[in-house]
């Protein structure tokens, strides 16, 4: 928890001096009489006299009223911390083909974008002072976070994409262009987007070469990753009656325009054919140069001024019930 206006606790040495001359001046009658006879049958034992809960009560309201000033905030804080200068975007292709069981992991078969939102996982875990965006793509490009330091969430909404989240495609360039276009602005010394993909270029209105120039031209690096087995992969398809099957279908990817587009920016270009080889892919793209600079990491905080306040008019309508409170 901190306190906007911290100044405004002082204010809290001011109750116990209140009590004190409340004390001395004698706490108001809870019941008035016209003569002392009337209330002599009420003497007796009591623990604890109506005036002094009122007077508990009043210094509640006060004490909750000062905390409110004070500006309570709960949960988040403002720091400077030491951030490597790359900025990073993640393209990650979802088109249909990405579900093509030609990678194992933990011993098991299973589609080409589980291990790739496993292993970018990892990636993110590795380099939690870089800010990191994530970009899924199909036929068109599609945000799925913005460059963040918030490494949790981040990986949250990696978990979330799946095959098919956009329409159907490869739209290479288009995600070349977006991608540029999310890390055009950014201060960073050094801004790179890693792109992977399992197919050609056949959906968008951009080229994807065309697309490297732009980024060129902003000193953006593009690294690209074709994914998947030589040849042949086995592919799941529905027949007509519902039913999963696997079959062998072509892998078929633009080596050449991904070559392309690596070299125009200055970055590379790499082919991962297994687990292992993606993994060692990202881990080489770790290892690039970095630098260090300082930046503000700014988190959310949760007001609790309007507990406070509400709180303070619990205690204030209990003063005003017991102020009308009978005796028996």
């Amino acid at each position: 928890m901190r306190f906007l206006h911290p100044e405004m606790l002082l204010l809290l040495a001011l109750l116990p001096l209140l009590a004190f001359l409340y004390g001395r001046k004698g706490a108001a009658p809870a019941v008035v009489f016209s003569t002392t006879s009337l209330a002599a049958g009420l003497a007796g034992p009591r623990k604890l006299r109506p005036g002094k809960i009122r007077l508990l009560l009043r210094l509640g309201v006060l004490a909750l009223l000062i905390l409110a000033l004070a500006g309570p905030q709960l949960g988040s804080s403002t720091t400077e911390i030491e951030a490597s200068g790359i900025d990073i975007l993640l393209a990650v292709d979802v088109s249909g083909s990405m579900e093509a069981m030609d990678f194992t992991l933990d011993g098991k078969q299973v589609n080409r974008l589980a291990v790739v939102k496993k292993v970018v996982d990892e990636f993110i875990e590795q380099r939690p002072n870089d800010r990191i965006g994530l970009l899924a793509f199909g036929g068109r490009p599609y945000l799925v976070s913005p460059l963040t330091l918030d490494h949790e969430w981040l990986r949250k909404r990696l978990e979330s994409i799946e095959v098919g989240m956009v329409e159907d495609g490869t739209a290479i360039g288009s995600a070349i262009g977006s991608g540029t276009n999310r890390l055009r602005d950014q201060k960073a010394k050094s801004r790179i987007l890693i792109l992977l993909t399992d197919g050609m270029n056949n959906a968008g209105s951009v080229p994807p070469l065309l697309a490297a120039e732009a980024a060129e031209t902003l000193n953006i690096k593009v690294y690209t990753i074709g994914a998947g087995t030589r040849g042949e992969a086995p592919q799941p398809v529905t027949d007509n009656y519902g039913r999963r099957r696997l079959v062998m279908v072509k892998v078929d990817i633009d080596e050449e325009t991904l070559k392309g587009v690596a070299e125009k920016t200055g970055a590379v270009y790499f082919r991962a054919t297994d687990t292992s080889s993606l993994a060692k892919i990202y881990e080489d793209i770790n290892k690039m140069e970095t630098t260090t600079r300082s930046i503000k990491k700014f988190q959310l905080h949760r007001e609790l001024f309007p507990l406070m306040i509400f709180a303070a008019l619990i205690l204030l309508g209990l003063d005003i019930l017991q102020s009308r409170k009978k005796l028996p």
